[in-house]
């Protein structure tokens, strides 16, 4: 899986993250897992045709502790459709999907005003 990783964080910040992003509503279906989701405009075409059926299209963003027990932020470079499991639509993300998601992140973290 390609995934973009952010390590390090403390335990405090950690939970300042996963209130901010359950805040506004990117909450996924397990503890610690929030979805991101892609702007309909980065879609690829085959995206967009599918996007009534199998849309929301979104990237996954794992909060957690790591092995050693620091903060770390997972984030999936898989574009998934968040109503069916296996589709053409869900693939890797393009580079602007890629690029997108992880400036968003980045400036998520950075309104927070925590250093990473």
């Amino acid at each position: 899986m390609r995934s973009y990783l952010i390590e390090d964080i403390y335990p405090d910040q950690l939970e300042r993250i996963s209130s901010a992003l359950a805040d506004n509503g990117y909450t996924g279906g397990l503890d610690g897992l929030f979805y991101l989701p892609v702007p309909q405009e980065l879609l690829t075409p085959v995206q967009q045709a599918h996007a009534a059926e199998c849309g929301p299209h979104i990237m996954a963003l794992e909060v957690g502790l790591g092995d050693g027990g620091e903060g770390v932020l997972k984030l999936e470079l898989l574009v998934r459709a968040q109503n069916r499991l296996r589709c053409e639509c869900v693939c890797y993300a393009t580079p602007a999907q890629r690029t997108h998601a992880i400036d968003f992140l980045d400036a998520f973290i950075r309104r927070l005003d925590i250093p990473v």
